[in-house]
């Protein structure tokens, strides 16, 4: 967590904040685009992210997603399908639900990750563990009246 976390909490909290969502992946993309992909506002925020790529779920061309993400031991990541409360699902949902691999980058290392979706004690617990990161995600549940898919990226173990 940086300095800027509480305001970027504070920020994220702002009811009307998800109709700028466009406005704000612009402003992300250029961001990223000036720095040569090393500075995200998640980074600006002082919030834990990674660079996921999946491949498209029909069309096969791996796209790539910057999210807010917790890190876990042995190497694993939790995610969610939050998109800000948002009524619809992020389109990354549906290619990690159907990928058996994705690979992740952080701190230019990329490492191949099976992704789990959580369900019942494993979800709660480990949204509990998201919120702890970025407490706006239960003001999320509150925005949509869909369920925020929560996913486990794990290493691929190497043989």
């Amino acid at each position: 967590m940086g300095v800027l976390t509480p305001l970027a909490v504070k920020i994220g909290s702002i009811s009307w904040l998800p109709r700028y969502l466009p406005q704000i992946v612009v402003a992300d993309s250029a961001l990223q685009k000036v720095t040569g992909q090393r500075v995200t506002l998640l980074d600006v925020a002082g919030l834990p992210n990674i660079t996921l790529l999946a491949a498209g779920r029909k069309s096969g061309v791996v796209r790539s997603t910057r999210l807010l993400a917790v890190p876990e031991e042995k190497g694993g990541w939790l995610i969610a399908g939050s998109y800000f409360g948002g009524p619809d699902m992020p389109q990354w949902v549906f290619n990690v639900r159907a990928a058996e691999t994705v690979e992740v980058e952080h701190h230019g290392t990329r490492t191949t990750m099976h992704p789990r979706e959580l369900e019942g004690d494993k979800r709660e617990r480990a949204w509990r563990t998201l919120v702890d990161v970025w407490p706006n995600f239960d003001l999320y549940v509150k925005r949509t009246d869909r369920q925020i898919p929560v996913f486990r990226l794990e290493p691929v173990e190497s043989n």
